[in-house]
């Protein structure tokens, strides 16, 4: 069982993080959304690190202004990580080539859209369009899913290296919902599967009641970049309507890319 706080659903602890770097980042981590905020408390909980490591490393953030100290005592994003974040060219380019056809899909379906690419054995939501029409959803810009229980996910790996199939797989096939692919032999036979009809299909895999198509787009090096997506509740998804429009757009996403030399 999960334990909870006032934040929601907590994962269970990780391992402690080694060095510097890697408990600054356990730390940054923790904030499951960008307005969350968070005690010493929650902070040790969620890292492993002891409370006093946590009040020295928070000290040292605040005055980096990585994090916000909020007049309840508890901490929240800085702004510092913002700008930083806008100085990344190529997700930032991405977003820009995709967000007039995320528009125009959200206008078109009334669905949530996203986009997303594939970080490790994870996807990351780079862009996210329609966040209040389907409030049950976890997904959220910059939070990551694992790539096997996604529609997004799973469209970008039918296209990538056999390598890139295999960590995921090493990486384990953990069950979200009870219809999540948890083997190997049906996650290549999905993959197979996707590649044969031109995109993916998320049936309530990922979060139970909601389901998607997702399909890939391409580089100018003809390498797979991202994934669009178009997400509702399972009634609302109809894959023979819908599949068809996501792979055209994913393909006019994969045009705008190859234009711009992205």
């Amino acid at each position: 069982m999960r334990s909870t706080d006032r934040n929601g659903p907590i994962p269970e602890v990780p391992a402690t993080p080694v060095g510097v770097l890697g408990r600054t980042l356990a730390l940054l981590e923790s904030f499951k959304n960008a307005d969350a905020s968070l005690t010493l408390a929650e902070l040790s909980r969620r890292t492993g690190l002891p409370k006093a490591t946590v009040h020295r490393m928070t000290a040292e953030m605040r005055r980096e202004h990585m994090l916000e100290q909020l007049d309840d005592g508890s901490y929240r994003l800085g702004l510092r990580l913002f700008e930083i974040g806008e100085r990344v060219h190529s997700h930032r380019s991405l977003s820009q080539a995709a967000l007039p056809i995320m528009e125009d899909l959200r206008e078109a379906t009334r669905q949530r859209i996203h986009l997303a690419v594939l970080e490790g054995v994870d996807v990351v939501y780079v862009e996210i369009l329609g966040a209040n029409l389907l409030r049950q959803i976890g997904s959220r810009t910059g939070g990551r899913f694992p790539a096997h229980a996604t529609g997004v996910g799973k469209a970008i790996l039918a296209y990538s290296p056999v390598a890139v199939v295999r960590a995921r797989i090493d990486a384990g096939l953990d069950r979200v919902t009870p219809r999540t692919i948890t083997t190997p032999g049906a996650l290549q036979r999905e993959l197979q599967e996707i590649r044969t009809k031109g995109f993916a299909q998320d049936r309530e895999e990922s979060h139970v009641g909601v389901s998607c198509v997702a399909a890939a787009a391409f580089g100018s090096d003809s390498k797979v970049r991202a994934a669009l997506s178009i997400t509702g509740r399972t009634t609302s998804i109809d894959p023979a309507r819908l599949g068809p429009a996501i792979r055209i757009a994913a393909n006019t996403l994969s045009r705008a890319l190859r234009e711009s030399h992205l």
